[in-house]
């Protein structure tokens, strides 16, 4: 079976050119991929980049700047990429018509805003970074990296530039140390002068001190005697005006008395006059009270038993009109036997009657109601009267009696008035004297007032002033401190801006320059080095390569069908696999001597990256001959989704964590991945136990591969090939 295999494919013309064609394939792929991104960035001079400058100086301290014509020149030396400076007016369309990938503007304000730096807003260089990422996104980003080296050119040339600026202050400020020491000097020795004066001013101050207590000790005792004083006169002012409020007082009472006492006297005489007249009326009053009384006994006789006949003439009138109410109720039959006019003048009549009759028993009841008790009523009047008369008869005694005495009432108000004119001409002297004396009292109490006011300032001032002098005292001691640390103060300040002066003249060169603009330098110590692109790339395309020439094998190499009948399917199967395992040794041989001897790939080990490739190869060929050989042409629609999977997660280029974290499940079971992790170890890190971890993985895949093909020829060729094996 293998001889007839390999026979077929070198008689089979057609087959055998495609299988040598294919042989090809993984060279192209990793060798034309490699050769083409091998170190695109030693190319980078070749790539057109346009700046345009519009920078229009300026002027530093008196020198001209142009640092953007200084930045262009410096770029175009560098040759980092092609720069060519043009016109600003058609730059943008330049760009847009995919001349140039990048454009670099420099603004006009370029070099003024290096002079801004000491300014309360100092104003950035700005470059302006105009790529055109839709012409090609990579040279966007690699020109985002020679910008970085850009920047960092300038920023070294603006901090050169202020380097000198600030070396040469330096120099002008070790002069003025020196200057200012020399100043310093001279005010330590005034200082030490001051110092002097401190402790001869400090003494003054002390006697001042225990004077000023002596002077407040005799203004304390002062304000005291004043304010005692002082307090006297007020209670004698307040005391002078009490006697000065009292006999005015008891003088306006005294006149007050006197005019009383004359109108007491008049009343009397007036009041004298009056008994006399009435003792005469009280007469005449005796006289008609006794005739009141006669009279009052005669009505009394005369209304006696007056409420009983008024009594019985009610009671009368009453019947009366009862009867005429019967005579009413007896005429009702008669009346209707009369004539018109007669009935008619008897009922008006009659009606008539017993209204009168009505009104009479009325009236003669409410007479009786007014009546009764009358009599009673007068015989209770005539008793009055009669005890009236009596006691009328006692007030005319006694008013005989009150006439007799009002002649000595009148002689004793004469004397009483005489009297109190008297006094109330001796108190309105009183008062007059009191009211002098009253105001003299006030004046004192308001002089003793204004020498208390007075002593009290004075005692605050000279307690102000023992409290201040005796702080100017303490603080006369902390100013003779203070002088003779000024003094040590002096010395040092003269000392250290003596030293300062020594240590400012510097010497500055354009090593020193440099060393401001660019302090730091990067030394890069690479771990397992990496040397281009194309190193960097090759476990990725070699790989790839690999999985397509399997893809491609499968196209012109039947996989399942056999060259002649088989008689078992394991000689099937082993005739298969050997054609692959022959492909799959020449194919890698030719990629390893097309990387390493064509491109000049630098292998860590040889022999590893050459097994490295054989075994990735024989699992690629097994994951497609499985493939296949199960489901035809579907089976290779599988194996490109298989190989597109692993493409994007084998971290073959970008790092796995950078790619979509729905992806990275992949990166874990797709064998790509341990080809490339192989490869990577075989030419840079030369990690053995992981390669051969990879190894083991790409070994255990391509195992499986075989077993399931082998299991499915075996399957075939029982169901297809055993009846004909029988029938021979």
């Amino acid at each position: 079976m293998i001889k007839a295999e390999w026979l077929k494919i070198f008689k089979t013309r057609k087959m055998l050119i495609s299988v040598i064609a294919v042989l090809f394939v993984p060279v192209m792929y990793s060798g034309m991929f490699l050769w083409a991104f091998w170190d695109p960035y030693a190319n980078l001079d070749s790539m057109p980049v346009a700046i345009v400058n519009e920078d229009k100086g300026t002027t530093m301290d008196g020198e001209s700047m142009e640092l953007g014509q200084t930045l262009v020149d410096k770029l175009v030396e560098s040759k980092q990429f092609q720069f060519e400076e043009i016109d600003a007016a058609d730059a943008n369309q330049q760009l847009l018509n995919q001349k140039y990938y990048i454009l670099i503007k420099i603004p006009e304000n370029f070099s003024e805003h290096v002079t801004t730096l000491l300014d309360d807003q100092p104003q950035k260089l700005v470059i302006d970074y105009i790529p055109n990422e839709g012409f090609n996104f990579l040279s966007a980003q690699i020109g985002e990296t020679a910008m970085d080296r850009i920047k960092a050119e300038v920023n070294k040339q603006v901090s050169t530039t202020y380097a000198e600026k600030l070396f040469d202050s330096i120099t002008q400020l070790g002069d003025g140390f020196v200057e200012a020491a020399d100043g310093a000097g001279k005010l330590d020795e005034g200082a030490k002068k001051l110092a002097d004066g401190a402790d001869e001013l400090k003494g003054y101050l002390e006697q001042l001190a225990s004077s000023s207590v002596e002077l407040s000790a005799g203004t304390d005792t002062l304000a005291e005697g004043a304010k005692t004083a002082a307090t006297g006169a007020s209670e004698l002012a307040t005391g002078v005006a009490k006697i000065a409020d009292g006999s005015k007082q008891l003088s306006d009472g005294a006149q007050t008395a006197a005019e009383g006492a004359n109108s007491l006297q008049q009343g009397i005489e007036s009041y004298t006059n009056g008994v006399a007249q009435v003792a005469n009326g009280q007469t005449e009053l005796t006289a008609g009270q006794a005739n009141l009384t006669e009279n009052l006994a005669l009505l009394t006789q005369g209304t006696a038993g007056i409420d009983d006949k008024v009594k019985a003439l009610a009671d009368g009138s009453a019947n009366v009109s009862a009867g005429m109410e019967q005579l009413a109720a007896q005429l009702e039959a008669i009346i209707p036997m009369l004539p018109e006019e007669k009935q008619a003048a008897l009922t008006t009549a009659l009606a008539q009657l017993q209204e009168g009759t009505k009104q009479v028993s009325g009236g003669l009841s409410q007479l009786h109601v007014g009546t009764n008790g009358l009599d009673d009523k007068i015989a209770a009047i005539s008793a009055g009267a009669e005890k009236l008369n009596a006691g009328q008869q006692q007030v005319s005694e006694g008013v005989g009696q009150l006439q007799q005495n009002s002649a000595q009432l009148t002689d004793g108000a004469a004397s009483l008035a005489a009297g109190n004119a008297t006094i109330a001409d001796k108190l309105l002297e009183l008062s007059t004297g009191a009211a002098s004396a009253e105001a003299g009292a006030q004046s004192l109490a308001q002089g003793l007032n204004t020498l208390v006011e007075g002593s009290n300032k004075l005692n605050d001032g000279t307690s102000l002033l023992a409290e201040k002098s005796g702080e100017l005292a303490q603080g006369s001691t902390t100013l003779v401190e203070g002088t003779k640390e000024l003094t040590d103060g002096t010395t040092t300040l003269t000392d250290k801006l003596t030293e300062a002066s020594e240590k400012a003249d510097v010497h500055p060169t354009e090593d020193t320059y440099d060393m401001v603009g660019a302090p730091v330098e990067v030394e890069k110590e690479s771990v397992n080095h990496v040397p281009n692109y194309g190193t960097g790339f090759a476990p990725y395309f070699i790989s790839l390569g690999l999985f397509v020439g399997a893809l491609l094998i499968s196209i012109v190499f039947p996989l399942v069908e056999p060259a002649i009948i088989p008689k078992t399917g394991a000689s099937w199967f082993i005739s298969k696999v050997s054609v692959l395992m022959g492909v799959g040794i020449v194919q890698s041989l030719l990629t390893v001597a097309i990387v390493v001897w064509g491109l000049g790939l630098e292998v860590g080990n040889m022999p590893q990256f050459i097994f490295t490739t054989i075994l990735t190869s024989f699992t690629f060929l097994a994951i497609v001959q499985m493939l296949v050989s199960l489901f035809g042409d579907p089976g290779r629609f599988i194996a490109i989704i298989v190989l597109i999977l692993q493409l994007t997660t084998s971290a073959g280029t970008f790092p796995i964590e950078l790619v979509p974290e729905q992806l990275q499940f992949f990166n874990k079971i797709l064998p790509m991945t341990f080809s490339v992790q192989g490869f990577k170890a075989a030419i840079s890190t030369g990690d053995t136990t992981f390669l051969m971890f990879n190894w083991s993985l790409l070994a255990t895949v391509m195992l499986l591969c075989l077993v399931v093909t082998f299991g499915y020829f075996a399957l075939v060729h029982k169901k297809r090939y055993s009846k004909h094996h029988t029938e021979a």
